[in-house]
């Protein structure tokens, strides 16, 4: 079986997740920060399961990197990060917040430096 011409898998994104729809928590979002815990896998888990638990043996990901990669939906890998969540076989934490907004003054204070060195 070949995939379409937008690359897509042919298999439906239900079917990765078992026919499960929705997570069973709400925390997770799109720029949660999934990492493995290093637990080894089950031998029952399911395909799906098992490839997001590999690339997450190469270091943290968010959830749309992981969908990325994975060639999922991003509503999908939610659904699959939640169950490797349950089996405590992932970590999530909480996307990393902006950083605070920048002080104009301090901006014009380094820029007039900049320029004055530039003068000498």
């Amino acid at each position: 079986m070949t995939g379409r011409r937008g690359g897509r898998p042919l298999v439906p994104a239900y079917l990765s997740t078992g026919g499960v729809a929705r997570p069973s928590r709400a925390h997770l979002e799109r720029l949660s920060v999934l990492t493995g815990s290093g637990e080894p896998a089950p031998a029952d888990l399911p395909a799906a399961q098992a490839a997001l638990l590999e690339e997450l043996e190469y270091g943290s990901l968010t959830l749309v990197e992981a969908a990325a990669l994975l060639r999922l939906p991003v509503s999908a890998v939610l659904v699959l990060a939640d169950g490797l969540i349950d089996r405590d076989l992932v970590l999530a934490r909480a996307p990393i917040p902006p950083a605070r907004r920048f002080d104009p003054d301090l901006l014009k204070r380094v820029a007039d430096g900049l320029r004055d060195l530039k003068r000498r």
